[in-house]
């Protein structure tokens, strides 16, 4: 059974976690990030990822959670279409390349990435340089990660918000303002389903 949406978002977070601190998140931790109120909710995701192969778990040990590197891991070519702004948008520029991304970060609709350039998602843990995987769809719903083009030429990655009659292109990093625009200035492109990061 391939993962849901909610359990690639936490395998991603527990990978970034253990290798930015060097142990596991407490189901509390885990629970804060997501905005989820239920630590059994979260308990049942990762008894998912771990009946699936993904992580090991000690019961009796609290930051037990080990991340499974399987080792015939399914993987799928995937269109790069260049680079994506994260940060000002950029022109949208995309090269005929196809790299292989993991059939566990992949959706079931039509799926591309894109290599991040700029800092302004880091509070969704999208840094510069990230390839993010996006699934193809002129739609999304509000605070979807999206890529958006505006005018017809200038692609960004940002949250999507719709208020009071135009769209709020909001980034994820405190630092930096919001942009604005008209609905019918705005071309969604698709929405972030996963993420890869090379150490």
């Amino acid at each position: 059974m391939p993962l849901t949406k909610r359990q690639k978002e936490i395998l991603t977070f527990l990978r970034e976690y253990l290798k930015e601190r060097g142990y596991s998140p407490s189901l509390a931790e885990i629970a804060r990030y997501f905005g989820i109120a239920s630590l059994n909710a979260i308990y049942k995701h990762l008894k998912v990822l771990e009946e699936k192969g993904f992580i090991k778990r000690l019961s009796n040990r609290a930051r037990s959670i080990r991340i499974v590197e399987q080792e015939v891991a399914a993987e799928h070519m995937v269109p790069l279409l260049g680079s994506i702004a994260a940060g000002h948008p950029i022109e949208a520029v995309a090269n005929p390349e196809e790299i292989p991304v993991p059939e566990s970060l992949l959706t079931k609709g039509n799926n591309y990435v894109l290599r991040v350039e700029g800092n302004s998602m880091i509070e969704e843990s999208i840094r510069d340089g990230d390839l993010i995987i996006v699934e193809r769809r002129d739609f999304a719903t509000n605070g979807e990660t999206v890529v958006a083009l505006i005018d017809g030429q200038e692609a960004t990655l940002k949250k999507l918000y719709r208020e009071d009659g135009r769209v709020r292109l909001q980034p994820a990093n405190p630092t930096l303002f919001p942009i604005f625009v008209e609905e019918d200035r705005l071309r969604i492109q698709g929405v972030v389903v996963g993420l890869m990061r090379k150490y």
